[in-house]
């Protein structure tokens, strides 16, 4: 046998090339998502399916797809295996069970994410393959043919940031096998929407759009849109021109009436953005509207729908939701009318049984019409909130902050009772959230950003506002805010806060007056400042491309003067003065694009010289992975994202605050880890998606836990990654070994999960439990793990605990409870907890508990430290150990003495039979009864038919016993005193008893003797007790 003794503090650092991690390794460390679900996150795309309306198919900008087969009350998430980025999907409605998903949003704003190709299931989203198109990163729309479901369209705008050949719109005639390009103009041109005539399928209307982006400007439109017809099923194609604006359009977004094909409607972005019409089929086109929400932001707003029965109904979702009943001329808002709806309108489907029935997706979620959009119902069931940032406080439980898109800024609860719910989360700052951060003196007080730095000063305590941004003076030069302006908390002093213009400004009085402590860190390239002019056809300017800004600000956790600043166009600045001198330390940076925007700067823990930082440089169409380090103040940086197992651009990296080799990287494709320090990187996909966009995160410094922040999955956390700290060398090249655990705090079940909700979001909380880890170098094939828990002196045995056999880490959940009493046998009563004693085991006290575990031949040997709980630190953990033992030894006397009197009934009834003498056998007739009298009175016999029934001793007290156990503190005088008149009747019964088992008893072994039989035996307690452990009886049986 092999004996390995460890230590539960930090281990020494190994080299871990010589043991490969893997996703598996830490795959039971599950994380939870808190959601929230109360605001959702944008909705891009809903399909039902038309012969079973209950089934709805959801994609959104950046949670994935979920699927509903309750009509929209409850969700679960059927794409977490694939990119989450959603630009379309479609069911084939003759084969409901085939969807088909196109991954690559196409509402071709800043904060896009991207895509990977084309996906399908055929059995109802259970399963995915990619059937193609992987380069396209963006994807608006799927068209079966409704005669032939293997005949698919797709149209791909692509890229939005870099020229490419994969735009156009493909051709499938094998279901997906192979793809034919049937429409191509371009590298700068894809296609943007179609539309397929029902009557003849070969009849086909493709809008194709010119678009670009980069950091800094957005063009939409320019000689490559067009509109194009085909009436051979994409063979041929001709430019519609009739009718449309001169000069260069921008997208186009196309619908036609299903139940009159005709006519078609076109909302065409141009110089005068419009409504056009056709009734031949889209040959000819005229004006027909230009309501201002019919033209808002046409590169954004690109669905236009008409109702499946009433060709004169049209739908426009946009800033609201408008309604036309004469085709397009007209235009009313419905949104508002009966029930608040979130404004920016994404996607419609319309039941086309039943047309009073839609789907809406907007930037806050999803919504249900019954009435044809007059009152809506929010379906927020599906946490899908998009995150910029998070921060948490110092609480407990702690609370989680952050900011979303377009849905403000928020905090809610990392435990909450029943579970972390809508109703859990507090709104506390609006517009776009991005950073927020509590005071580190009163998490009361809370400073929210949102677009263009404008930052708040939110006082929960009296619900006051204040602006606090800081104001150019006289003779400077206009403040350059990025759209995700940094906000970051001073190392020290709780009023300083530090924030990034151009130019990187502090204040120490909460706010109120700031001071500027850096020139221009920037380039401060004035091509790139020319904001007013982006937009392309139609100008578009909501701070979202300002650039040559502050994105990112790293302040030193070891010396409050080193800052470190990154730009959003390539330019790490640090200062070790606090501000007073600056020097530029990114010029070098190995295998960095130059100018790539520095999305992180993170200052180590350890090492005043050591920083990390990352670098995204998607705006210029460079998808890679790009992490570095520097271990000599930013002199040089070393590439520390080179393993290929890294997928997407990266947004943020932190450093644990215990293992310097640990790390956590966050781009758009997920959440990676590495305890080696850069040199190998594993993916997380535990209970998470595994291309969760990682926006941001944070490690608790009391807790241990990882908070993760994502653009569409909302808040994750990864409770207590001290395992994690703990996966050295030393550790992988052992069989077997203990891992340290946080202390856990002894509760009472203040974070239970209530009652079932099903039409609201409910996050799990963390367990209660104590959690004892351990790592198994290899799945154990034969034998078993063993658990065992010893009081702190190490010589009483607690709890003993099956283990898991996994390879890797594996976790045992202790309840911190010892053995329940061995209580007396009785029927079920319904209504009386007292009969389930049990099953109650009696909680431990705070303190050092030994934990020994045994996996096959191996062995090792660590400890467990329980504390008090933080939120009742007034409990008496001693009085309530007392009151509770002194029930327990009463539930455990009373057992015996059941368990005694059942023995000696069951004894004489198997010894009648062999008895001759009458009188003798009537005299154990007579003691037999008696004992069946006697055991009535201490446990109950007869099954309640009701919710109550008797209630004799057993009942009583093990209802005291549970009651007890079941409080957080000691034993009110009035229970004290029940339990002294208990005892009182449990002391009678046990003379009783001594009186049937001392006199009777030895006249009828007078007679059995005589008759040359066996004596009758009162049941010894060792024996009672062997027989307990070794037949597992329960206290109903």
């Amino acid at each position: 046998m092999k004996h390995f003794l460890i230590s539960f503090c930090l281990l020494a650092s190994f080299n871990l090339h010589a043991q490969k991690i893997s996703s598996s390794t830490f795959g039971a460390m599950e994380a939870r998502s808190i959601g929230p679900a109360v605001m959702g996150g944008r909705t891009t795309a809903i399909d039902g399916v038309i012969n079973s309306p209950k089934i709805l198919y959801v994609g959104t900008a950046g949670g994935g797809v979920w699927k509903s087969t309750t009509a929209g009350i409850t969700f679960e998430s059927v794409f977490d295996k694939h990119p989450q980025s959603i630009g379309c999907l479609t069911i084939d409605q003759a084969h409901p069970d085939t969807i088909w998903v196109g991954t690559g949003e196409c509402n071709m704003r800043n904060t896009v994410s991207v895509g990977k190709g084309l996906f399908k299931s055929t059995d109802a989203g259970r399963n995915w393959v990619r059937v193609g198109l992987e380069n396209t990163e963006h994807i608006s729309k799927i068209i079966l043919h409704p005669n032939d479901p293997n005949t698919v369209l797709v149209a791909v705008p692509g890229p939005l940031w870099s020229d490419s050949p994969e735009r156009g719109l493909y051709k499938s005639t094998d279901g997906g096998k192979n793809w034919e390009k049937i429409l191509y103009t371009d590298e700068k041109t894809g296609c943007a929407d179609i539309i397929m005539d029902p009557r003849n399928p070969d009849v086909l209307l493709a809008s194709m759009w010119q678009f670009r982006r980069t950091p800094y400007s957005f063009e939409s439109g320019g000689p490559g849109s067009a509109l194009y017809k085909s009436t051979d099923g994409g063979k041929n194609w001709r430019k519609i021109t009739n009718g449309l604006p001169e000069g260069e359009i921008g997208r186009i977004a196309l619908a036609l009436a299903p139940s009159a094909p005709d006519n078609m409607l076109a909302i065409v972005e141009s110089k005068e953005t419009s409504l056009l019409i056709s009734a031949d089929g889209g040959e000819s086109w005229k004006y027909q509207s230009a309501n201002s929400n019919v033209t808002a932001r046409p590169f954004y707003f690109s669905t236009i729908v008409v109702d499946p029965k009433d060709p004169k109904r049209v739908y426009r979702p946009a800033f609201s939701f408008s309604y036309s009943n004469d085709g397009g001329y007209s235009f009313s808002e419905a949104s508002n009318d009966g029930g608040w709806v979130h404004s920016d309108h994404h996607a419609l489907w319309i039941n086309p049984n039943s047309t009073n029935h839609m789907y809406l997706g907007t930037d806050g979620g999803l919504y249900m019409s019954l009435d044809r959009g007059v009152t809506w119902t929010h379906l927020n069931t599906m946490p899908i909130s998009q995150f910029y940032h998070v921060q948490i406080d110092d609480q407990s439980p702690y609370m989680v902050y952050g900011g979303l898109q377009d849905n403000g800024s928020w905090r809610g609860p990392s435990q909450s009772s029943g579970g972390i719910q809508n109703k859990d989360w507090d709104p506390i700052g609006g517009g776009d959230g991005f950073w927020v951060q509590p005071d580190a003196s009163d998490p009361e007080i809370i400073y929210c950003e949102s677009q263009g730095g404008l930052i708040t000063k939110v006082n929960t305590h009296t619900n006051q506002t204040q602006f606090v941004q800081p104001q150019p003076l006289k003779g400077e030069e206009k403040y350059r805010w990025n759209w995700n302006t940094p906000i970051v908390k001073g190392i020290k002093n709780p009023k300083t806060l530090y924030m990034g213009a151009q130019f990187l400004f502090k204040t120490d009085d909460q706010g109120f007056s700031w001071q500027r402590i850096s020139p221009d860190l920037t380039t401060n390239d004035k091509e790139k400042q020319k904001q007013a002019e982006s937009g392309g056809v139609t100008l578009d300017n909501t701070t979202a491309e300002n650039h040559c800004t502050i994105f990112t600000i790293g302040l030193s956790p070891l010396d409050e003067n080193l800052i470190y600043v990154g730009t959003d166009d390539g330019n790490i600045q640090m200062t070790e003065s606090g501000g007073k001198y600056w020097k530029l330390v990114s010029q070098s940076v190995e295998g960095v694009p130059a100018g790539a925007w520095v999305s992180r700067v993170t200052p180590s823990h350890f090492d005043k010289n050591v920083v990390y930082a990352t670098f995204d440089n998607h705006a210029y169409g460079d998808m890679n992975t790009y992490a570095v380090k520097s271990t000599n103040g930013g002199k040089t940086w070393s590439l520390i994202s080179k393993d290929k197992v890294l997928q997407g651009f990266a947004s943020v990296i932190i450093e644990d605050t215990e293992n310097p080799d640990l790390l956590f990287l966050g781009t758009e494709f997920g959440l990676y880890l590495s305890t080696n320090g850069g040199e190998s990187w594993v993916l997380y996909k535990s209970n998470m998606p595994e291309y969760a966009m990682v926006r941001d995160m944070v490690i608790h410094p009391k807790t241990n836990d990882l908070v993760v922040a994502t653009h569409g999955r909302g808040i994750f956390i990864v409770d207590d990654i001290s395992p994690l700290r703990n996966l050295t060398g030393e550790v992988l090249s052992k069989d077997l070994a203990m891992l340290p655990t946080r202390s856990v705090a002894i509760t009472s079940g203040h974070y239970g999960q209530g009652f079932p909700n099903t039409d609201s979001y409910a996050g799990p909380n963390t367990t209660e439990m104590a959690v004892i880890p351990y790592y198994l170098k290899g799945r154990l094939s034969s034998g078993d793990v063993t658990i065992e828990i010893y009081d702190p002196s190490g010589k009483n045995l607690i709890a003993t605990l099956p283990g898991t056999k996994r390879k890797g880490v594996n976790f045992v959940r202790w309840d911190m409870r010892s053995a329940p009493p061995k209580a007396a046998s009785g029927v079920m009563v319904k209504g009386e907890f007292g009969v389930f004693a049990g099953f109650v085991g009696q909680m431990v006290e705070p303190g050092d508990y030994i934990v020994t575990i045994k996996a096959g031949d191996y062995y090792d040997k660590g400890k467990l430290k329980l504390i008090p709980d933080p939120v009742q630190p007034e409990l008496d953990y001693a009085k309530r150990r007392a009151n509770s033992t002194e029930l327990f030894n009463m539930v455990e006397e009373l057992g015996l003495l059941e368990a005694q009197v059942k023995s000696m009934k069951d004894t004489v009834d198997q010894r009648l039979p062999e008895v001759k003498n009458q009188k003798l056998k009537s005299k154990l007739d007579a003691y037999s009864n008696k004992m069946e009298e006697f055991r009535k009175i201490l446990t109950e016999t007869i099954e309640s038919k009701g919710i109550t029934g008797e209630q004799q001793l057993r009942a009583r007290i093990g209802k005291l016993y549970v009651m007890t156990e079941l409080s957080d503190n000691a034993s009110t005088q009035s229970f004290v005193d029940g339990a002294k008149s208990l005892k009182e009747e449990l002391k009678d019964a046990q003379t009783k008893a001594n009186a049937y088992f001392d006199k009777e008893l030895k006249e009828l072994n007078t007679g059995l003797k005589k008759e040359k039989l066996g004596e009758l035996k009162v049941l010894d307690e060792a024996e009672w007790r062997k027989r307990f452990d070794g037949n597992k009886s329960d206290s109903g049986s």
